[in-house]
């Protein structure tokens, strides 16, 4: 499994009555096979926007994508995509819902109940198996919804704020098995994060984002050892990195 990601040059603009918005302008943007990267910028930078260009979501107006030299110009399923909120379908179970990525791609019955069964072992759900998302917590939604992500092996993982909607304790619970699930999967991650401290626990490197038009204005790199516990959630929040991505996102708010 690779998953080199490279965004080149990337331009979205959206129409709207008084005028075409400039959302992403001339965004470079390179993730190495199984680095985890964050995106962190202010309010409006096009962060959302730019995971789905390199989703194949949204076409962009200028520059291109690519996973492993190849052009990515439609939803792909090499490229996992998580959202802020999990989107499950509420009338399915958790284990059908895992499932509906591989029923898509028509992977047989057997095939599939086999690969439902080792990712809800991989995210610790295995007794919910039948249980619908009323009756999960947010926790444990936004879990099935990484594991649907999973579902086929994808070589890049798109994280939108998976965790923002969630209680402090859980969120720092959820971070943990994040990095867990990667250290098993080798799978590269672009996580964006309103959260300093999230981004430095959990990336190799923190790509800081300017004001809209978005484009990258720092590459940070991460000197934190790996494997992570939670004391460093705690170190990463006064590090002398955090400093300077304060400084960074201060002068591009300026």
């Amino acid at each position: 499994m690779s998953g080199h990601l490279v965004i080149r040059d990337v331009a979205v603009d959206f129409a709207r009555p008084r005028g075409r918005l400039d959302v992403l302008d001339g965004v470079d943007l390179e993730v190495q096979p199984g680095e985890v990267v964050a995106l962190i910028g202010p309010n409006g930078s096009g962060k959302s926007t730019l995971l789905r260009v390199a989703a194949g979501l949204l076409t962009p107006r200028r520059g291109t994508v690519e996973l492993d030299g190849r052009a990515i110009v439609e939803p792909d399923p090499a490229i996992g995509l998580v959202f802020q909120e999990p989107r499950l379908l509420p009338w399915r179970s958790v284990a059908a819902n895992v499932a509906y990525p591989l029923e898509l791609a028509g992977w047989p019955r057997p095939r599939r109940d086999a690969r439902v069964a080792e990712l809800l072992e991989l995210i610790g759900l295995t007794g919910f198996a039948q249980a619908r998302p009323s009756q999960l917590s947010g926790g444990m939604r936004q879990r099935v919804a990484l594991a649907r992500a999973l579902a086929l092996e994808p070589r890049v993982l798109l994280l939108d704020e998976p965790f923002s909607a969630l209680d402090a304790l859980t969120r720092e619970r959820l971070n943990l098995e994040l990095l867990e699930l990667w250290g098993r999967t080798a799978t590269s991650i672009v996580v964006v994060t309103h959260s300093i401290q999230e981004a430095i626990f959990l990336a190799d490197r923190v790509a800081v984002l300017s004001s809209r038009p978005g484009r990258i204005v720092a590459n940070l790199r991460v000197a934190l050892p790996r494997p992570r516990a939670l004391d460093a959630l705690d170190a990463a929040a006064v590090s002398p990195l955090a400093v300077e991505i304060r400084r960074r996102l201060g002068e591009v708010a300026a």
